[in-house]
């Protein structure tokens, strides 16, 4: 029987996190992703705590709800124990109907838990700028309480909330945090995301 040396011991304990969304999950624009997108601040974090988890970053720089639905197969290829979503942005700015993008979040949740039952789930929630009028802005932000409710996802309102609309926290477009940012919004979602990974330690 092979015995497992100290590494492969290790990783065999390893669990993954996958965080599966658009240029805000992929960290467009950095200078090194591997260190400073909001994933890899979260691996940082896990490391500090000691936890055995593996952070991947799924992100794709200009995905939608539909594209995310489509290259979803591809990541539940492999284990998975904690499914972090943050999509759906992008929809709204190709004036996608909220109601469609609902519909496409729903069906990627529902296609994660169909094939991990006891997988843990947190969705990032989107906001538009408060100054874009009309009935679909609110309506868009009802989406990512919705389906948090209904799935008991754990739930962080706005991603990009004290981050967006500053300045010195976001890239010179205006649309992506700087690397800055980045560790603003880690800081904020990992007390969202750590009790998860407590509770994963636990039923193990």
């Amino acid at each position: 029987m092979h015995k497992q040396n100290g590494a492969e011991a290790y990783f065999s304990l390893m669990k993954n996190i996958l965080f599966f969304g658009d240029s805000l999950t992929a960290g467009y624009g950095l200078a090194d992703v591997r260190t400073e997108s909001c994933p890899a601040l979260i691996q940082q974090k896990i490391d500090a705590e000691g936890l055995e988890y593996h952070v991947i970053n799924g992100g794709l720089s200009g995905d939608t709800s539909a594209g995310g639905l489509t290259r979803l197969e591809y990541w539940l290829n492999r284990p998975m124990d904690v499914f972090v979503l943050e999509l759906g942005i992008n929809d709204m700015m190709r004036r996608i109907p909220p109601a469609k993008i609902h519909q496409n979040l729903e069906a990627i949740i529902l296609k994660v838990k169909a094939k991990y039952p006891q997988i843990k789930l947190a969705l990032m929630g989107m906001e538009l700028p408060a100054f874009i009028p009309g009935a679909a802005t609110a309506e868009f932000r009802a989406i990512y309480r919705k389906l948090a409710d209904k799935y008991q996802m754990a739930f962080v309102s706005f991603y990009l909330e004290g981050v967006a609309g500053q300045q010195h926290l976001n890239m010179r477009d205006g649309l992506h945090p700087s690397a800055v940012g980045y560790r603003v919004i880690a800081d904020k979602i990992w007390p969202v995301i750590k009790p998860l990974l407590f509770d994963e330690d636990q039923s193990a």
